[in-house]
């Protein structure tokens, strides 16, 4: 898709996320995407508490996102942030046993609406976080994608942070293993 444009994820953007995870059912398990998000007494309790606790995240500035729109919808989104801003990833005890530094940004999860899948939108997606990043300042840049061999073995659906070699045509290299079926993907972002 050519026509696509990227926002970041703001207080003026939120309803367009919004309406994206409402037409996804909330995301994951309606999470909101605030599973990679540190612990609090609102994380979990219900889509509507997932909801709010995202909204005010974003208010606060410290939940990051790049959109990507087909016009004026939002149909697909890459979240980013420090290892502070999204310190639950999974497989973590393994990580910080293996981790030799912390990196400065993390992509922890890629969403693509699903009547859009199979469009190349998850790439997008990561470059426009990679690009906010940048705009950002940079700096060493990790997702944690699933090494699925090359070969689709899940369901696009369940590839909640892309895969191994959609990363590698992204310019990200492999670090190491995480967990069964994932790894660690590095970038130095300029």
């Amino acid at each position: 898709m050519s026509d696509v444009t990227i926002r970041a994820l703001t207080p003026e953007t939120f309803d367009d996320f919004a309406a994206l995870v409402e037409r996804n059912k909330g995301m994951f398990a309606s999470c909101w995407c605030t599973h990679f998000h540190p612990d609090c007494a609102e994380k979990g309790q219900s889509a509507e508490g997932n909801r709010a606790l995202k909204q005010r995240l974003v208010a606060e500035g410290i939940a990051h996102a790049a959109l990507v729109y087909d016009g004026d919808r939002a149909v697909a989104w890459a979240e980013y942030g420090s290892p502070e801003e999204l310190p639950n990833i999974q497989h973590r005890k393994e990580y910080v046993a293996t981790a030799e530094r912390l990196p400065d940004y993390r992509v922890t999860c890629i969403l693509v609406e699903r009547s859009y899948r199979g469009r190349g939108l998850a790439a997008i997606a990561l470059r426009g976080a990679v690009e906010l990043i940048a705009q950002a300042g940079g700096g060493v840049v990790e997702g944690y994608p699933h090494d699925t061999g090359g070969v689709r073995k899940k369901n696009s659906s369940f590839l909640y942070n892309g895969t191994r070699t959609m990363y590698e045509r992204e310019g990200f290299t492999y670090d190491r293993p995480k967990g069964l079926g994932n790894c660690v993907m590095v970038r130095e972002v300029h």
